[in-house]
């Protein structure tokens, strides 16, 4: 086997593979579709163009998952997150970025790396010129690699996932809106109240308002529980918003100090120069003509402009447990890797942290070498164990990165300094990510150069 590698794709997951296999000398080959071929959600031909929000979530990598999933990508020089770092945007705790900037730099940073070939093409059959082959299409995978995808995986399971308008700053009324990030940690959302009665005739609209109808073919694909369209929510009952997207707590008016809003709609800066700003939890499948009556009836939008309207894409991935062996290579076809969120990790950090984990396994195995897999105590190692093999393949669904997916402290005794009575309550996660952090330093250690 020679030292050349094929990747498919250009999004999060396939630049981040590229990246780090063609700093370990690899003569990588990535393909990219657009601008050749659209899909129903990218607007551009930057590479790791951002469909769906401008925030990586948390970045607190001290009591949160993403947030620890942050700090392994960053100790592994991952382009996505220089990129994000370089481009990051007000947004309390979280990690927002810009997503013009972002793509345009990871664009560079890749046209301009010397082991790194782009071809601007679609690939409609996999490549069988002998070298290895990374597949990180993502959830628009094109219908003709789909089907080649399909002689070696079978049956594919989908869903649908949603993308959330963004309207322009100038636009909003800040006589009625107001800055505040809950609980008062900084100022970086605008906040539009909403008292009961008006918080009610905007449910209301929401369950009357034209959605956009499924295909025959679609009608029987789920939706993903991490994404669900606002009045999908809605649906499940009248309050089901006021606890999710749209919960009140946390915040003051600052016109109404006194007056406790019922219901909240905020929104988050989505541009570096703050001319733009997405609806948070907003995704949405109803028709434009709807969402722009009804997202208007919104209190402090009742002049907004949208740059965007919500919509509504198919999303595919593998049945990975049964299909992908520890090193996310396909075991009916050893020299077939799968990255991102084909392989159904939820996420950009997530779909980051297996394209980074692609890239590095397949670099070591055209080296002659074989690393060791990161432990499942870490943000990495639970994802990838998730997907290769502890994941129930007969209920297999996407995942974010959680403390769920990583061992339980009271199993790893060694971590535990609270004898018999285990581990308080308000340490568990500063435990379980220091504990990440210990593993996961002492696991690249272990990698071979």
């Amino acid at each position: 086997m020679n030292k050349k590698l094929h990747i498919i794709g250009g999004g999060l997951a396939g630049s981040e593979a590229a990246w780090q296999a063609a700093n370990a000398g690899i003569a990588v080959t990535l393909y990219e579709m657009r601008p050749m071929r659209g899909t129903d959600a990218h607007i551009s031909e930057w590479l790791g163009e951002l469909v769906c929000s401008n925030s990586f979530r948390s970045d607190d990598a001290q009591t949160n998952a993403v947030g620890l999933c942050h700090a392994e990508l960053r100790d592994m020089d991952s382009l996505i997150m220089k990129a994000a770092d370089a481009h990051k945007l007000p947004a309390g705790t979280a990690l927002a970025v810009d997503r013009e900037g972002f793509a345009q730099t990871i664009t560079k940073h890749i046209t301009a790396h010397p082991n790194i070939t782009l071809h601007r093409q679609e690939v409609e059959a996999i490549p069988d010129d002998g070298a290895p082959v990374i597949i990180a299409t993502g959830p628009l995978t094109s219908p003709a690699l789909s089907a080649a995808i399909a002689v070696h995986v079978g049956d594919k399971l989908a869903f649908f996932d949603a993308i959330a308008p963004i309207l322009y700053h100038d636009s909003i009324d800040m006589d009625i809106c107001w800055w505040q990030s809950r609980y008062d940690k900084g100022k970086d959302y605008i906040n539009c109240p909403m008292d009961e009665t008006q918080y009610n005739d905007f449910i209301d609209a929401l369950l009357a308002g034209d959605k956009t109808d499924f295909k025959e073919w679609e009608e029987d694909t789920p939706y993903f529980n991490g994404c669900l369209p606002i009045e999908v929510m809605a649906a499940r009952g009248r309050e089901t918003l006021r606890h999710g997207p749209m919960k009140p707590r946390g915040l003051t008016n600052e016109h109404a100090p006194t007056i406790k809003p019922y219901g909240v709609v905020q929104l988050r800066q989505d541009n570096a120069l703050g001319t733009l700003f997405n609806m948070v939890g907003f995704q949405t499948k109803l028709k434009h003509g709807s969402q722009t009556q009804i997202f208007k009836t919104i209190p402090g939008l009742a002049d907004a402009r949208f740059a965007r309207l919500g919509g509504l894409h198919r999303n595919t991935f593998l049945n990975s447990p049964s299909l992908l062996d520890r090193f996310l290579r396909l075991k009916s076809a050893p020299h077939i890797r799968f990255a991102g969120q084909i392989t159904g990790v939820e996420g950009y950090v997530e779909s980051t942290a297996i394209g980074l984990m692609a890239g590095k396994f397949a670099a070591y195995e055209l080296a002659g070498q074989t690393p060791t897999l990161p432990p499942a105590t870490t943000a990495f190692g639970a994802l990838l164990a998730h997907i290769t093999g502890d994941g129930d393949a007969s209920t297999f669904q996407p995942m974010n990165i959680n403390f769920g997916l990583m061992p339980p402290l009271k199993t790893i005794t060694k971590y535990i300094t609270e004898k018999k009575r285990g581990v308080k309550k308000q340490n568990r996660k500063l435990t379980l990510t220091n504990r990440a952090r210990k593993d996961f330093a002492d696991w690249q250690t272990t990698l071979p150069l």
